[in-house]
């Protein structure tokens, strides 16, 4: 979620910075919410509670509305969210991964079909766009918080796969299902982290530019402006024309 979607790598920058703020809050806030409900309202005694809540602050959540958001998961006892997953190709036939939490799955389906018939695409069935990505843990922690030299040492002892060095933060990569147990070994020595995530990372890219490259970004923004869509994945790599 995500700074949060997960096309932000090599998404177009445009002035739409107030209402990605505010996007971003409402989804955090979906996502602490569920996370609360599901687990202990305690975030150290619940991990996915604590990964959202880091987030949160990370993307500079007021505390209040990362409380209200607890509190809320306290109040809304009968509503059931669901995690949903869609796929699909896009313009120019680009894959592309949804993950939706949602409390109606017929509205949140009708609104991405939508999208995708309207920007030449199609929605598939579950699998027919994954089988382009892999499926990992990404632990995402700022550079000002530990040293390069020190980085690495960390994500060995954690058990991860993988650490990569960009130019903001440190990425550190895992297997999806030892997500958890990586960075509660992380929190031993670093205290705050950008995100903790699951990601379909792409195995292939596909090369967009000019017109193709504009029609791409419009119909990826839209699908984000779903209010009940929490990440987007997708193959694509915009080139600067």
């Amino acid at each position: 979620m995500a700074g949060h979607s997960h096309w932000a790598g090599i998404k177009h920058k445009k002035d739409r910075a107030d209402k990605q703020r505010s996007r971003i809050f409402a989804k955090l806030s979906k996502e602490i919410t569920v996370a609360a409900k599901l687990g202990d309202k305690n975030p150290e005694m619940n991990p996915r509670l604590r990964s959202a809540i880091q987030s949160a602050r990370s993307s500079n959540m007021p505390k209040d509305n990362i409380l209200r958001a607890i509190e809320k998961s306290k109040i809304n006892l009968d509503s059931d969210f669901e995690n949903l997953r869609y796929e699909g190709f896009g313009p120019c036939k680009i894959a592309v991964i949804v993950e939706a939490l949602t409390d109606n799955k017929n509205r949140t389906a009708s609104k991405i079909r939508s999208i995708f018939q309207k920007n030449n695409g199609n929605l598939g069935t579950q699998g027919s766009a994954s089988h382009n990505f892999n499926q990992i843990g990404i632990i995402k922690i700022n550079k000002n918080e530990v040293k390069e030299e020190k980085i690495f040492e960390y994500a060995l002892e954690a058990g991860a796969d993988e650490c990569f060095l960009n130019s903001d933060f440190h990425e550190i990569r895992c297997k999806k299902e030892d997500i958890y147990n990586v960075k509660k070994k992380l929190e031993k020595n670093i205290t705050n982290f950008l995100s903790t995530e699951i990601e379909w990372i792409p195995l292939n890219s596909v090369d967009l530019y000019g017109e193709d490259k504009e029609c791409a970004i419009k119909f990826l923004e839209n699908l984000e402006d779903i209010d009940d869509v929490q990440n987007v994945f997708t193959n694509v790599k915009f080139i600067e024309s």
